[in-house]
């Protein structure tokens, strides 16, 4: 049971190339070995590959999917003179310590540095700016494990993977003016 994590990441990596024309995309990854981690990454690295942007590791840093982890990371990446045009955070979390990061070291976004992230957290809309995201119904993953564990619990055949569909929240750190 999980989300489409590879699609919508590529979309939302997608976006900020063919939208915004980023080239130095920072990836923040979740957990190594976490499942949704992997294939965020891959989503983010097929967007690259689709448009011959060649990956560079230089760009891919542990978030952890966590606020302080991403924050820390995004310090040091910009006292070390990593040079970057966006970042894509592996979640939202991830994404708030990104922001706070940027803030902190006199970065304005959308303006210098595009940020997105992944989940949509219900405070993502009230961030300012406020957050592009890829919005993953996490509840209704919780609704069909149930579902499937009651079948199992049953005697009856439960599905072996079920993706449920994922979709891009276009806002203002990406630097797409909405409302």
């Amino acid at each position: 049971m999980t989300v489409e994590n590879k699609a919508a990441s590529k979309a939302i990596v997608d976006h900020l190339i063919e939208v915004h024309n980023k080239r130095r995309i920072i990836f923040l990854r979740g957990p190594e070995h976490q499942e949704d981690s992997y294939w965020r990454e891959m989503g983010y690295r097929a967007s690259l590959e689709s448009h011959n942007i060649p990956f560079d590791p230089e760009l891919v840093w542990p978030g952890e999917f966590e606020r302080e982890i991403a924050q820390t990371t995004m310090i040091e990446l910009i006292l070390a003179g990593v040079e970057f045009d966006s970042v894509f955070a592996g979640d939202d979390d991830a994404a708030f310590g990104v922001l706070a990061a940027l803030r902190e070291m006199g970065k304005r976004v959308p303006e210098d540095i595009s940020v997105v992230g992944f989940d949509d957290l219900r405070s993502s809309l009230y961030l300012t700016p406020s957050l592009t995201t890829v919005r993953a119904p996490t509840e209704e993953v919780g609704r069909v494990a149930a579902r499937q564990m009651f079948n199992i619990i049953r005697g009856r055949q439960a599905d072996p993977l079920t993706l449920l569909p994922t979709e891009i929240v276009i806002r203002n750190s990406c630097g797409c003016q909405t409302t």
